[in-house]
């Protein structure tokens, strides 16, 4: 079971990585092919905006990694579920306010390694 859930932390680490890197550096580029309902003309006005705005997501990213350094189980329980329940708010409100999406994406695969964490 230890390995699911590390395999899961791992999979929402790289995916917060990777927002991190296309909202902050290749907003222009890939932000564009990505978010297809704004119009083309919006993404260099507000580059500084989402590159701002995606910090939290290299925050979460951190806490995630920092969990797989962690010695005691206890503690890095605590801090796993911290960590993951705040990706699951935020999945959840982007899954309400931008994408269903983001349900399945985001808020699912960290839904799963939370409950795996309380079983094991």
């Amino acid at each position: 079971m230890n390995l699911i859930i590390n395999i899961l932390i791992g999979n929402l680490t790289l995916e917060r990585i990777y927002i991190l890197w296309m909202e902050m550096f290749a907003w222009e580029t890939v932000g564009k092919k990505t978010f297809k309902s704004l119009t083309p003309e919006l993404f260099t006005p507000t580059k500084l905006l989402a590159a701002n705005q995606v910090l939290y997501n290299g925050f979460l990213a951190a806490g995630l990694i920092w969990t797989f350094f962690i010695d005691n189980n206890e503690w890095k329980f605590y801090i796993s579920v911290f960590f993951l329940t705040c990706i699951l708010i935020v999945g959840l409100y982007g899954g309400w306010t931008a994408s269903k999406r983001i349900l399945y994406v985001q808020a699912l695969p960290d839904f799963l390694a939370l409950i795996l964490l309380h079983l094991k």
